[in-house]
């Protein structure tokens, strides 16, 4: 998609910058594979437009992404978000953990694709946060809301990045500088996420079944 040809138009709860800079994060989320380095410009090019509070952390991200080698960045990008629970990119798991009620989760999330017209790749999790923030490039106001609801699993994953001092934590500040600020039962549940971790049902998932043969969760089940 060519971010420079999408025209950017207000939506209630976004700003006309807004689109630009869910896109751009995008790109910097994907995985670092061959086509990376041409991401990484255009992603730096439209970072270079946006307010200086979505955009100094993605220039900071740009220029380390630009000083790494492309393997070095590869195995960490996959050491980060493929081998650490608590960096998890797939933001219904915050929600409802490995539970029967993360397959509703997802389900709701490409039926909301669906209705915008929007299609996903076959190899592509509809909560992954590089998808929810390209849907939200294109579709403004049911990106904002999608991106509100899993607010507390967006700053959970924030943090966990900075704690490893993980230089993708730079794209989540930039992510959290587009939305609203955490308060009232958005701190809560941070706090309770924190504390005592998605739910714990471990279960095989079926993202597109039907949600009247799910089951509902068994609570304190095996992992």
């Amino acid at each position: 998609m060519n971010i420079l040809k999408k025209k950017a138009a207000r939506t209630a709860g976004t700003e006309p910058w807004h689109p630009y800079a869910w896109q751009a994060q995008s790109l910097l989320l994907a995985y670092p594979d061959e086509q990376f380095a041409q991401r990484l410009a255009l992603a730096g090019h439209v970072a270079s437009t946006l307010p200086e509070p979505v955009a100094h952390p993605l220039l900071r991200f740009t220029t380390h992404a630009e000083q790494t080698t492309p393997a070095d960045l590869a195995t960490a990008y996959v050491a980060t978000f493929d081998h650490r629970k608590r960096c998890c990119p797939y933001l219904t798991y915050y929600a409802h953990g490995d539970t029967r009620k993360r397959g509703l989760g997802l389900l709701r999330l490409k039926q909301t694709y669906t209705a915008a017209g929007w299609r996903l790749a076959d190899d592509e999790l509809p909560d992954h946060l590089a998808v929810v923030l390209e849907f939200a490039a294109t579709d403004p106001g049911a990106g904002a809301r999608l991106l509100t609801e899993h607010r507390a699993g967006l700053e959970l994953l924030r943090l966990a990045l900075n704690d490893d001092g993980s230089p993708w934590a730079l794209v989540l500040d930039s992510v959290s500088a587009t939305l609203p600020a955490l308060a009232g039962d958005d701190r809560e549940a941070v706090a309770r996420l924190a504390a005592q971790g998605p739910p714990e049902e471990q279960v095989g998932l079926d993202p597109y079944a039907s949600p009247v043969f799910l089951p509902d969760p068994v609570v304190g089940g095996p992992r």
